[in-house]
């Protein structure tokens, strides 16, 4: 049995509608069956990202240039690339880590 939903109220503007939601006893669990939610995927945003500042050595970010070079990427991209594939690995590694542990 599904419990029944208070009808969602109009607002007249976006300042109203905030100020309903930010109110004390404004639940949205009352308005929403969250079970009938559906999952959105938007192909067209881009992945929010930071610059960084990261001093490396010379020879370090030569070898990089000439990578990237090699395999016709942008080295930033190769970078962050690489960088990627570490972090899962390393996610791997200490799953496994925490499994055995717990044997």
């Amino acid at each position: 049995m599904s419990k029944r939903l208070k009808p969602l109220p109009r607002f007249a503007s976006e300042a109203e509608e905030r100020a309903f939601w930010e109110a004390p006893g404004n639940d949205s669990t009352a308005y929403f069956d969250a079970s009938k939610s559906v999952r959105v995927v938007f192909p067209n945003l881009k992945a929010t990202t930071t610059s960084i500042s990261l001093r490396l050595p010379d020879a370090l970010l030569t070898h990089i240039k000439a990578m990237a070079n090699r395999l016709d990427v942008p080295y930033q991209s190769l970078m962050k690339l690489w960088l990627a594939e570490k972090l899962v690995e390393a996610e791997k590694q200490t799953a496994a880590a925490k499994r055995l542990a717990t044997r």
